[in-house]
């Protein structure tokens, strides 16, 4: 049986946030919650959205600033703090440099409406395109990870 087709992701943290998956090695979604990473298979892609600097405050970031592949293996529960286990997979980060958004709205399908551009970043993670997934790739410097 062939193996199915990679998907490709859209994570929305902030930059600090996604900082700290890429140098563990792992991404989490929707503030550690299970659903969104168990959508995720190995193979896959996924690419990091960040609104801002920090969570909840910090200077605007509006920039994809992390991407890697999903690793083989399963979901698993970490143990971050006494009283957070978040939902986890592991991934395989590539050195890339960040990508502003505001060049790319004109190419990515998901944005329906340029001056609505931010609202699918408010569903805190989403599937997209593999068009979407290797423009974004290629302004990152990494589109050869993924082509």
């Amino acid at each position: 049986m062939a193996e199915p087709a990679p998907r490709y992701w859209i994570g929305v943290a902030s930059r600090d946030h996604a900082k700290a998956g890429e140098a563990g090695g792992f991404c989490q979604l929707g503030h550690g919650k299970a659903a969104p990473v168990e959508r995720l298979s190995p193979g896959d892609g996924i690419v990091y959205y960040a609104p801002r600097e920090r969570l909840g405050d910090g200077d605007p970031v509006q920039a994809f600033v992390t991407i890697g592949r999903i690793r083989d293996g399963s979901a698993y529960r970490a143990n971050q703090s006494e009283d957070f286990h978040p939902v986890r997979r592991d991934v395989d980060y590539f050195p890339c440099r960040e990508a502003p958004i505001r060049p790319l709205l004109d190419q990515l399908s998901f944005i329906s409406d340029r001056t609505r551009w931010g609202m699918p970043f408010r569903r805190g993670s989403f599937a997209i395109p593999k068009e979407d997934f290797l423009l974004i790739a290629g302004a990152m410097g990494v589109g050869e990870r993924f082509g």
